[in-house]
């Protein structure tokens, strides 16, 4: 993940997070059933869409610790 993408996460808001946030775990659950099935050969995705939701959580609480 770029820079670009994650200023691109800093300025939506708290409900545009939490939609975000919601897609990407949705991924993350498609991604590791197909893991247990045999189905995915590349886990570096599934290590990105963890950092990506880490981020998302460190943005979404750094809005919530400023209001």
């Amino acid at each position: 993940m770029k820079k670009k993408d994650i200023q691109q996460f800093k300025t939506k808001s708290f409900s545009e997070l939490m939609k975000d946030l919601t897609d990407y775990r949705e991924k993350l659950r498609k991604l590791n059933f197909d893991l247990a099935q045999g189905k995915v050969k590349n886990i570096k995705e599934i290590q990105e869409l963890k950092k990506i939701i880490a981020r998302i959580l460190t943005i979404i609480n750094s809005k919530t610790n400023k209001d």
